[in-house]
Order: structure tokens, then sequence, then C-alpha cells
């Protein structure tokens, strides 16, 4: 075993004692269990209405071909209000009623020229699309809002160009804000001690997929990049001092956003779907939250996660399964359908087709990674890079 291991979600204390052998101190730990009877429940992340009837689905496509049309039936309408009145809430309750917020805005921190007490970070995908455009809702106009994005290959990155792009259409859907697109550029090669203390911040996770988005996301945090301002489009440096992050974890495994889902589906339909997704919001903790928690925190910033909001959770499991996703349909309109649907509310109609793409690729780190570790991607791709490790235990 591990020295280190992650802790599962719950609250804990520790307390420390000396042997009476040899005075040497010993600790031990106690998780203390909810005692909020619903959020018991809640953790157990069970679904109501998991296996659709034929008519069931037979509304479902109609639903699909009036999308297409335009024009949305009222009942799929009202379902998707109720994802984005949570979202919304959820995005307040981690914004402006949070406490790191009121200390920075209320007492005068704010108050300069430039002033982003929030971050986004940002891809320009669907689920950063969607907690930007709730953002400035959220917040006073008078106020900037930082988007952090990342690029291993400059310009050609796929996320950089997303990212441009749901510039562009935030700009119009809320021309009153000021928004600053931060584009933070790395050179993987030249990451040695960046690397190696990554790598400490991540332990217990050790392979090089963990890597590659630990370095992405400790990057994108430090919000030190570049910006363009002015009517000459100027290309100037810029460093966020937001401290609250917003990230979207937990919208992929609660959406059907996984290339995984669409396997399980297409093998075992509805059922092992929902047992698949069930996993996914199961281990999250284990496999993404820690570690990314940590990165963030490195950076002396808050990492904040709207899509595992209580109340989010519970709202999409009071969905029907075939109302999340239907999975029959291609990437980029199937997967994630809900969330699709609220970004199209939202005025968000480009970002809403758009098929989903981890970091590790949409910033080329992995391609990057491939080529320095392997010595190519089809070596990589070979050797199943993603799962390798990269040093061995520490027991």
């Amino acid at each position: 075993m591990s020295f280190w291991e992650e802790l599962a979600c719950g609250v804990y204390s520790i307390s420390v004692s000396p042997l009476e052998t040899d005075g040497h101190l010993i600790g031990k730990v106690k998780k203390h269990e909810w005692t909020d009877t619903e959020l018991k429940e809640l953790t157990k992340w069970e679904r109501t209405s998991v296996e659709p009837k034929p008519e069931n689905l037979s509304l479902d496509f109609k639903k699909v071909l009036t999308i297409e049309q335009g024009i949305v039936e009222n009942t799929h309408i009202a379902t998707s209000h109720k994802v984005l009145k949570a979202l919304k809430e959820s995005v307040k309750r981690r914004t402006t009623l949070n406490r790191i917020y009121h200390t920075q805005v209320l007492l005068g921190n704010y108050k300069r020229e430039k002033s982003a007490p929030i971050a986004v970070m940002f891809s320009g995908g669907l689920d950063s699309m969607i907690i930007a455009a709730l953002l400035h809702q959220c917040v006073d106009s008078e106020y900037e809002i930082d988007l952090l994005n990342i690029s291993f290959d400059g310009e050609s990155a796929p996320d950089r160009i997303t990212a441009r792009a749901g510039l562009n259409e935030l700009q119009k859907i809320a021309s009153s804000r000021r928004w600053n697109l931060i584009e933070i550029d790395a050179d993987l090669p030249k990451l040695t001690s960046e690397t190696q203390h990554v790598m400490s911040l991540i332990n217990p996770a050790k392979t090089y997929m963990d890597l590659n988005i630990g370095i992405a996301l400790w990057l994108a945090a430090r919000g030190d990049g570049w910006l363009y301002e002015g009517t000459h489009c100027e290309r100037v440096k810029y460093k966020s001092e937001s401290r609250i992050l917003l990230v979207g974890s937990g919208a992929d495994e609660q959406c059907a956003g996984y290339g995984r889902h669409k396997t399980k589906f297409r093998n075992k339909s509805w059922l092992g779907l929902d047992e698949e997704m069930k996993l996914d919001m199961q281990r999250i903790w284990k496999r993404n939250l820690g570690r990314d928690d940590r990165i963030i925190a490195d950076n002396g910033k808050e990492a904040r996660f709207p899509f595992l909001d209580e109340d989010v959770i519970k709202t999409l499991l009071d969905i029907p399964l075939w109302e999340i996703a239907d999975l029959d349909q291609p990437s980029g309109v199937g997967d994630k359908k809900i969330l699709r649907e609220v970004a199209r509310i939202l005025g968000l109609n480009e970002a809403a087709t758009l098929p989903k793409r981890a970091i590790q690729f949409g910033s080329r780190i992995a391609r990057e990674s491939n080529r320095k570790n392997f010595g190519s991607n089809r070596a990589a791709n070979q050797a199943s890079a993603g799962s390798v490790v990269i040093y061995g235990s520490s027991d």
C-alpha cells in the first residue's frame, strides 16, 4: 500500500496521542458519517427512471426532430430549465454567496482598474461555456471574469481554437461584460522542475494520464499568460489574481459524456449505462477530486465544482436517463443531451454542438508527453500510455 491514499468523501477528524512504550506519536483517523438522511441517500446515486418504454423513446425522437428544427416542446423546456435553475444556484453559492468572494470584493481588494475576483477553467467546450455564462448572470457586470486556457501547441491546440470561438460567443450574449481570455502557453520539455513538483501533488495517483492532467491544471490555475487587449488587439502579459476557480468536473460523469459510456450503452443498454455512470460518480473523489483540488490549491486558489452541487446532482437524478443522454445519436448531439439543451437556452448555440474533449488531448499535452516518454504517439498508443505507471509505489 502507498504511504498516501485518497480519503472518501466525508468529514474526518484525527486524534494524536503518544505511545506509552517509546513516546512516539500515533494518529487515529475517524470518519464521521452524514447525519442528513437525504444526503446519505444522495451518495448512493440511484436514479428512479432508467429504462424507457417504447412510447418514451418515440416521444423523445420527436423532441430531437423539433430541436433540430428550432422548436422545442414546452415539457422539454421545463426539464432543461430545472437543470439550468439548479446550476445557476450552484454557481451563485460558489461565487457571490461565497466567503472568499466577499473577502475579496466587499473589503475592497478588487476596486482597481482590472478586477476579476473569479476565474473559470476554460476550454471553450460545453461545460466551461455553461459555467461562464451562468457566472455572468451571478456577478455584477462591473467585475471582469478571467477565462484560463492552457495550450502545449500554441494557437493550434484544439482547446485554444474552441476557447477563442467561445470568447466570441460569450461576447455576443454578454457584451457588457469584460471577458479576459488568458492564453497560457507551455513547452513540456522545459518543465522539468515543474513536473517533479506536480508529481508530488498528484500522489498517490501515478500514471502518465494523471501527470498530464495535473501539469495542465497546475499551469492553468497559476493564471500566468497572455491577454489580447486594446483596439489593436495587442498581446500583453497578464496574471490572474482570482482566488475562486470554477471547474467543470462532474458534468461528464452525470450526463454520459465519456466514450466508455457509449461503449457500455452499446453492449448493455440503459441498465449498463446507468451502472457505469454510478460507478464514475462513486469513484470521482478517488480518481479526480483529490488530485485536482491539491493541484489548484497549490496556486493559492479555491477550486469550486458547480456540477457537483447536491441540488444539481439530485435534479439530474430525478430526470429519466433517456432525457439526460441519447447515445444512439452522434457525438455532440446525444451525449450530455440535457446540458446541450441548457446551453441553447443560454444562447450558446455553437457550444451546444461541441464534442467532448479531455484537457490532456485538447491542450495537446498528451501528444507532447507521448513523444517525450515513448518516442511517438503510435508507440504510446501501443503501450496504453495513459495507464502506464510513472514510478513505483512507496511502501
